[in-house]
């Protein structure tokens, strides 16, 4: 039964994410035909074609591969400027790429299509077109955690002392007692009591608990003056020194970092909220996600190199679409967490991923949707410094020259994925032990 539940989430996780895809890509369709572009593809998935239909120009299926999806809009690519049409082949690699791509793109357009094609629409149409895919998955996740938020709540830690511990205990006694020789806790040592509001860290006023791990962290080993509410009172307590330990960094897990030690953990609620929560948390998100791109090859080449040499996966990795679907398995079969638990964590998997497919589809590199929102803006700037200077328009930015870039990012991509997808099924990342 636990198999079959197990699979059951993992599948409908996919098919909603690959719904989520199909959103996206009608977040770029819808606007473009509105502005007028001739639209011939809407695809979800890549590869042979299962089944398609046609409502006036644009053909409509599912291709056999479901990794993805496209809406094709017709003249991407400019004309070559030097001849006003597609030149023929070169003998240099680099040109003989852009020439042909440029071929297959303009051996499809027909003297008809002049006024529709992509490239000739005005800047602010172009940018709405391009971003107007990843902020469907944006707006979905904003929409999504809402619901969760909203009505089920989310896990929060408060600034009420949960636990205080005795003493340092070294990591690999971890859940052993304490014993004489073993130093007392920071906390332990200036008091501090189940069920103490925190409401000052050394005369800063304390408003959540993530500022209070951070000035912890940050404190290292120099003295700490806490104020707590206790039965109704302000306790201002001993000032005492914090400890250094060492700790996951925030930025990135996986490395060990040496910061500042308490020796208390906070309760937690669930607590609900509106929009301003939301934003709030995907804010937060949003921070982690591009820290997170910032290191993306090299986390991927390190799962790489994990997984030649059977090293332990790295819990804080990156993982495939496979492997946030086997995560949703997991979650849908675990027995660890109530019913109503693997409802909100499965439906807040569902809103996280899309916002990283939303922020992924920014990034200022083609092919994806960022790359051609850069070049929009350069085209503007060009030639709005051409009107400013009084130069003659430069025109339209020839986008095709950047395909070696936009094929290398594709590849990048493809091998990333294959990487990614091959950890995840022979070392996935498990969330529950």
């Amino acid at each position: 039964m636990d198999t079959l539940v197990y699979g059951g989430g993992a599948v409908l996780f996919f098919a909603l994410i690959m719904l989520s895809i199909a959103l996206h890509e009608i977040g770029h369709m819808v606007p473009a035909k509105l502005f007028g572009v001739k639209v011939t593809e809407y695809f979800v998935g890549f590869g042979r074609t299962l089944k398609s239909w046609r409502r006036g120009e644009t053909e409509y299926g599912f291709k056999l591969l479901p990794l993805g999806g496209y809406v094709r809009l017709v003249g991407m690519y400019p004309p070559a400027k030097d001849t006003g049409k597609v030149r023929a082949g070169s003998s240099n690699p680099v040109a003989g790429l852009i020439d042909a791509s440029r071929d297959a793109e303009w051996s499809e357009i027909q003297p008809e299509d002049d006024g529709r094609l992509f490239f000739q629409k005005k800047t602010w149409q172009k940018l709405i077109i391009m971003a107007s895919g990843p902020l469907m998955n944006i707006v979905l996740a904003f929409f999504i955690l809402w619901g969760v938020m909203g009505t089920y709540g989310v896990y929060q830690s408060q600034t009420v002392v949960q636990t205080v511990d005795q003493c340092v205990v070294p990591a690999q006694d971890s859940g052993r007692k304490c014993e004489p020789e073993d130093p007392e806790t920071p906390a332990y040592a200036m008091g501090l009591r189940p069920g103490d509001r925190i409401v000052e860290f050394n005369g800063t006023a304390i408003h959540d608990w993530e500022q209070m791990r951070v000035l912890i962290r940050e404190n290292l080993d120099r003295p700490a003056t806490i104020t707590v509410e206790r039965s109704g009172d302000r306790v201002v307590l001993p000032t005492t020194d914090t400890m250094i330990t060492g700790v996951p960094d925030l930025d990135n897990p996986s490395k060990i970092v040496e910061a500042g030690f308490l020796g208390v953990a906070p309760t937690v609620e669930r607590v609900t909220g509106g929009p301003g929560m939301v934003v709030e948390q995907m804010s937060d998100m949003t921070v982690q996600t591009f820290r997170a791109l910032l290191r993306f090859p090299v986390l991927v080449y390190q799962t790489a190199a994990d997984l030649v040499t059977g090293q332990e996966r790295d819990p804080y990795g990156p993982m495939s679409i496979v492997g946030a679907s086997r995560a949703a398995g997991e979650i849908s079969s675990t027995d660890q967490i109530s019913a109503a638990d693997k409802v909100a964590s499965f439906v807040s998997l569902i809103g996280s991923v899309n916002l990283f497919v939303g922020l992924f589809n920014f990034v200022p590199l083609l092919p994806l949707d960022g790359g051609h929102i850069l070049g929009a803006i350069i085209e503007w700037i060009r030639r709005q410094g051409a009107r400013v200077f009084g130069r003659n328009d430069p025109g339209y930015l020839d986008t095709a020259k950047f395909l070696p870039v936009a094929y290398v990012v594709f590849v990048f991509i493809a091998v990333s994925g294959v990487i990614l997808i091959a950890a995840d099924v022979v070392s996935p990342i498990r969330l529950f032990g």
